[in-house]
This record gives C-alpha cells, structure tokens and sequence, in this order.
C-alpha cells in the first residue's frame, strides 16, 4: 500500500507539471497573437519555477540503487591529529545538520563521543526524511580541511582529516536476518557525562553481532531499554551497509574497476587558508565560498555527484 501510494504521488506530480506547462503555453500563445505583453515579467517567473521543479525531479530520476528513499545514519570519525581533526569533525556536524534544517529533515544524535580539548571524536546521527539516503550516500569518504590552527600558538597551517560513513536506514518489515542466538548482550554503568542515573545504574549497552564481529555501544540514554533499541538500529543498518558494499565489488569486479575503501578515499577538500576553496575530487565541482558550504550548502556537491553517477 505504501508503494501504491508512493507510485500515485510520482503519477500526480508529472501530471501537475505537464498540465501547468501546457497551460502556461497557451496563455503565452494567446498573448503573442494579441499582441499584450503586460504579463511577461509573470510568465518568466512561472517558468523559472516550472524549470526549477523539473530539474528537482529529474535529479530524483539520478538516485540508483536500494535503500535510496530511506532515511539515513550518518556517522562522522576524527581523523589523527588529535584536537584538530576532533574539532574539524564537529564542523562537520554542524555543517549536515544545518543542510538538514534547509531540508526539513528530523535529525537526532544517536551517539556521540566527545573529544579531548575541544570538538568531538565521533557522532553518529539519525536523519529522517524521504530521499536522505540517496542524497547523502555522496558524503561518504575522506574529507580534508587546510586552515590556520585556532589552536596553535604559532597559528600555523594545519591539514585535518575526518571520515564519514552513510548508512541507510532499514525499516523493521524490510528483511534483515538477525537471529536473536547471534547476538550477545553486555550492560555495563555508562561513563562520561549524563547525570547521576546514568553513573549508577547499569544503562549503557554493547551489543555483538558474534557471525561478523560487529560491535555497537550506545550509552547516552538514560534507559537501558533505549540503548537496546539504538545499538540493534545501528546494528540492521550496519549490515545493511555491509551487503550494498559486497554487491558493488561485485559489480565493479565484474567491471574491471578495482574499488578503494577507507581513508585513503579523499573525496574533497575544503581549504580556508592561504586561499578559499571547496572542491570535489571526484567531480572536480568546486566553489569559493567554503563559509556557505560549512553553514550547510552543500547541495551543488550533491548534485553533481548525482548526476556525474547518473552518467556513470
């Protein structure tokens, strides 16, 4: 039902677009043979919009693959480098969860590390919204940030590192097959802040997918219930991930194409000083304005990526 409605909504949308065009362009005819040109300025408007709304659906015609309409996990890693790479990381953050607010996507932090000094170690986020996978899957990667230290005496320039990693987010009557034998459950006190509930009772959670070795701790929630809920979340969605993965190297075997994975896959940079500069190394799109980009403009990046997949 949920398809069928799905189908319904793309058939009105199409309809709409087609209708409205083709009513556009009769009254544009109708003016031309009359001669009136009061309502140009208004006919322009109209179709700058018409285009804007086509081209956002062909955009979301360039989304390939399984999971693409799903929510979305997003987990952010400092690199080495310690407070640097700690404090570029939670720009990063701040950075997808400003693109979120532009795109009306519920987000909530499911776990989160801080770091040392300043910034964070790691954070993992919930984003919910249609497409939220199919648009950040293009986020995964190495990402790289050359500034002057905030944190260096000598304000020298430093180079940071920190990974992101997408996971898509499975629904409980999509299958994934977990056997409850597979799992092993340890609960322990929870460290770090939280208040004092969370010091004394037991409520933090570390769950271990024994067939492939996967381990999830959650321990931010005062219950031990929700920490479950979270560590088996991330869980489905890490194996998830895990299955995507081991088809594309298949089809890229298949292909002749060897695929590189982990931190040696740089996929942008974003240079602050001795000049400003954003660029994607896989599509070579890149602008000036990294200051737009780290308060959540990253859409051009995104659709580039899409569009350069598409092509692929």
């Amino acid at each position: 039902m949920r398809q069928l409605s799905e189908l319904k909504n793309t058939v009105a949308l199409w309809r709409d677009l087609e209708k409205r065009t083709a009513e556009l362009a009769d009254m544009i005819a109708i003016s031309i043979e009359e001669g009136e040109t009061s309502m140009e300025d208004e006919f322009i408007s109209e179709g700058e919009k018409l285009e804007n709304e086509l081209e956002q659906q062909e955009l979301l015609m360039a989304f390939s693959g399984q999971y693409v309409k799903n929510s979305a996990i997003l987990a952010i890693h400092a690199g080495a480098g310690g407070t640097e790479s700690q404090d570029w990381a939670e720009m990063l953050m701040r950075m997808y969860l400003r693109w979120c607010e532009r795109k009306k996507f519920k987000t909530e932090i499911l776990k989160m590390s801080p770091g040392d000094e300043a910034g964070i170690k790691s954070v993992m986020i919930d984003i919910q919204g249609d497409w939220a996978y199919g648009y950040l899957k293009a986020e995964r990667g190495v990402h790289r940030l050359v500034r002057l230290s905030p944190f260096d005496t000598d304000h020298g320039r430093h180079t940071s590192f920190a990974l992101i990693e997408v996971l898509p987010e499975v629904d409980n009557d999509i299958e994934v097959n977990i056997s409850p034998d597979d799992l092993k459950y340890d609960i322990f006190k929870a460290s770090g802040p939280g208040g004092q509930n969370v010091q004394k009772n037991s409520t933090a959670v570390r769950l271990t997918h024994i067939p492939t070795g996967i381990v999830v701790t959650c321990q931010d929630e005062r219950s031990q219930y929700r920490n479950k809920d979270i560590a088996l979340k991330i869980l489905r969605a890490q194996l998830v991930e895990r299955e995507l993965e081991k088809k594309a190297q298949e089809q890229a075997k298949l292909k002749g194409k060897h695929i590189t994975a982990g931190w040696g896959n740089q996929i942008r940079s974003y240079v602050l000083h001795p000049y400003k500069m954003v660029k994607d190394h896989r599509t070579t799109y890149e602008t000036a304005n990294p200051d737009a980009v780290l308060d959540g403009d990253i859409d051009g990046f995104l659709m580039a990526y899409l569009k350069s997949d598409k092509n692929e």
